[in-house]
């Protein structure tokens, strides 16, 4: 996939594409149609894997205007080319919202594993600026001033801290199935089994959804139709990851300005020019990644706003709302951990140059040391002024070798 207004949007593949969906549902029918045999509730099951393809997307999104959603339409399709007994049981005892809700999960799960990989190596990459840079004084600065010494390990360390976080919530995200049915009751399955002979049909039906779910690798869960935490904390998860790359993104791209060449980003030829100025080395991969972490909470917020506006047994709207929703902020986060790699496996630190910056304004760099000596009546020491930023490094480093060791 490509997209004009998201530069970098083919670095995610198909993940989340339309036609990824589509195989997504046929995973979820498959898994509900093959556990309905294996419990005896329905005569036999139907292969439904490449029933339906790219030359039906056009139909199918045309028929989902008139459902609100695709799945009626890509049911009648696999009842109308499946063969075998269960042709006909494909989507019984279901309802739209189970088919897609579980298969976003299916698409989201294929998008943290990607981000997690990741995430694993700019820590990697950002542990390694870390220890090289420990002692690399630099001009700290707050306020866009500049304040007290530091080290470009401090700051590498910082950074490092958020990207350490975004991956700890990665990690709890839940991934359950939804199979629950019309209104959450699973009525319509557990009639059936009834009509089929089962002796207990809630313990047939209640067991073939906890065996669709572990056909599918899911978590196996009381339906969650209008308990839209899924969404919601797998959407938080990523922007924890975009606020983390977003705030490395802007320290490099104010650090790699004209008047302070503090860092160079790796720059392919014919990357970060202009239109029109020839001299001209744009920071392209910091911007392209603020880009993402700009826009990143609005869509995070869209799911929370939908989630509490889940009223009755199934949302009308809200829950609509997610679905582009989630492509958008997972393909995005997606593009930016891409980036931020990039940035980071060949980002150059221009250490001479900050030593210089450092060394010219030190009496402003130091001016708090000696009002501190002023104050305690002593004179101030003759060092580097900086403090606890070596064991600060010391300390996010261990965090970052112990998670590196844990996700071999």
């Amino acid at each position: 996939m490509t997209d004009l207004f998201w530069p970098g949007d083919e670095r995610a593949g198909d993940l989340g594409s339309e036609l990824s969906w589509l195989a997504a549902m046929a995973r979820v029918e498959q898994a509900w149609l093959d556990a309905l045999a294996r419990a005896g509730i329905a005569p036999g099951t139907a292969e439904l894997a490449g029933l339906v393809g790219p030359d039906d997307l056009v139909e199918i999104a045309h028929a989902a205007e008139w459902a609100g959603n695709p799945v009626p339409a890509l049911v009648a399709l696999w009842r109308e080319r499946a063969s075998g007994p269960g042709a006909a049981w494909v989507h019984r005892g279901l309802t739209s919202q189970d088919v897609l809700d579980t298969s976003l999960v299916l698409l989201l799960r294929d998008v943290v594993e990607r981000v997690r990989r990741e995430l694993r190596d700019q820590v990697g990459s950002l542990a390694v600026l870390a220890d090289a840079h420990r002692g690399t004084v630099i001009a700290g600065r707050t306020l866009t001033q500049h304040a007290v010494p530091t080290t470009f390990g401090a700051k590498a360390a910082g950074w490092l801290a958020g990207l350490l976080d975004a991956a700890d919530a990665l990690a709890r995200v839940p991934l359950p199935a939804q199979f629950g049915g019309a209104a959450g009751t699973l009525s319509a399955a557990v009639e059936l089994a009834r009509l089929r002979g089962a002796a207990d049909p809630v313990g047939a039906v209640t067991g073939a959804a906890a065996q669709a779910a572990a056909a599918l690798g899911l978590r196996p869960v009381p339906p969650w139709h209008t308990t839209r935490t899924t969404f919601t904390a797998i959407g938080d998860a990523l922007v924890t990851g975009t606020d983390a790359w977003g705030h490395l993104a802007t320290d490099v791209a104010t650090l790699s300005r004209s008047e302070i060449g503090e860092l160079v980003e790796p720059a392919p030829a014919g990357r970060g020019g202009s239109s029109t100025m020839p001299q001209k080395r744009n920071p392209v991969l910091s911007v392209l990644i603020r880009r993402a972490a700009l826009t990143a909470p609005a869509l995070a917020s869209t799911l929370h706003l939908a989630a509490a506006l889940a009223g009755d047994e199934r949302p009308d709207g809200a829950w609509h709302a997610e679905w582009p929703t989630v492509r958008d902020l997972a393909r995005r986060a997606v593009v930016a951990a891409s980036h931020t790699s990039e940035l980071l496996r060949g980002l150059r630190v221009e250490g001479a140059r900050m030593r210089v910056t450092a060394t010219a304004a030190w009496p402003d760099l130091t001016a708090e040391r000696r009002s501190v000596a002023a104050f305690a009546g002593g004179d101030p020491a003759d060092d580097e002024y900086l403090g606890a930023a070596d064991a600060v490094v010391t300390t996010v480093l261990a965090r970052a070798h112990a998670y590196l060791e844990a996700t071999r």
